[in-house]
């Protein structure tokens, strides 16, 4: 028993002498480390143990490139990049200022319109309308409306005041409605007179004015007559009487006659559609389609009555 605890001990003894001598030799070897901590093996045959090791001349160890081992990825080497902060773009803010409240005009009223013309209607027309035919300046039945007629009625007023004739009623129409202005006959009893200065024909009973209408006379201009001769547009003054009367319209070269009283050969007192203030006929007196049509209604032109062109 105690022989074999002796022969245990020395083949332990035996193993460490081995294993010192093995470490002194490993010490002299310069191999250059490996990743992963692996060494490679030493070349030539292992010692075995109780056998002393060959005695070794130092040869120089040839520098060996490390090799990754397998499975592991070498990183590679990153150049970090210059990262570029974009410079904010900076907009300016206005301060705001205190907002100021613009100073307000005063604003006018607008003056109304006191003049009264063609196309107007209401209270202060038909107040109008009645003053005119009161004083006799024909325009039918008053109704409130500024139309034709009462145009007509207007410029019959104005052109037996003097005044301008533009058929509008402003102050100075209106004083002379108020003064109650209306033109004189001449005639002493029944008839009918033409003043071509007013350009206004007069409906005269028992020498008083009854009506007043805006008429329209000869221009004095040239112009080529029915039998085509050259003829001056003229309303010869004088006294004449009504010699004949048609109740229908007459058309000639000259142009249409609605329901004509002829009095001086071809000239007549006739309806027409155009009846401007001023002269622009061939020789007759225009009126109003209605206005004739009112002679004709009340016979104020009977056959064998006198004309007076004046």
């Amino acid at each position: 028993m105690s022989r074999t605890r002796s022969a245990r001990a020395a083949s332990t003894a035996a193993a460490l002498a081995v294993a010192a001598v093995l470490l002194a030799g490993c010490g002299s070897l310069r191999g250059s480390w490996t990743p992963g901590g692996s060494t490679p093996a030493a070349s030539g045959p292992t010692p075995t143990a109780g056998t002393p090791g060959p005695t070794h001349s130092p040869t120089p160890t040839p520098t060996e490139t490390a090799t990754p081992s397998p499975g592991v990825t070498p990183s590679p080497s990153v150049t970090p990049s210059t990262v570029v902060t974009p410079t904010p773009v900076v907009t300016a803010t206005r301060s705001a200022s205190p907002t100021r409240k613009p100073t307000p005009k005063p604003t006018t009223a607008a003056k109304p319109r006191t003049t009264l013309v063609r196309g107007d209607s209401g209270p202060r027309v038909l107040a109008l309308q009645r003053r005119l035919d009161d004083l006799g300046y024909w325009l039918g039945t008053p109704d409130g409306s500024f139309g034709s007629l009462t145009q007509q009625a207007v410029w019959a007023l104005q052109k037996s005041a003097g005044l301008k004739r533009d058929g509008a009623v402003g102050p100075r129409t209106l004083r002379a409605l108020s003064a109650g202005i209306r033109p004189k006959a001449t005639l002493d009893g029944d008839g009918v007179e033409i003043d071509l200065d007013r350009q206004v024909l007069l409906v005269v009973r028992d020498g008083s004015v009854r009506m007043v209408l805006n008429t329209s006379t000869g221009s004095g201009e040239e112009y080529t007559s029915t039998s085509g001769n050259r003829a001056l547009a003229t309303t010869p003054r004088g006294r004449y009487t009504v010699y004949r009367a048609v109740d229908r319209s007459v058309t000639n070269s000259l142009g249409t006659l609605w329901r004509p009283r002829f009095f001086n050969r071809g000239i007549a007192v006739h309806g027409s559609q155009n009846i401007p203030p001023w002269p622009d006929s061939h020789g007759c007196a225009r009126l109003s389609n209605a206005a004739i049509d009112r002679i004709w209604a009340a016979d104020l032109m009977p056959i064998g009555s006198r004309v007076v062109v004046r």
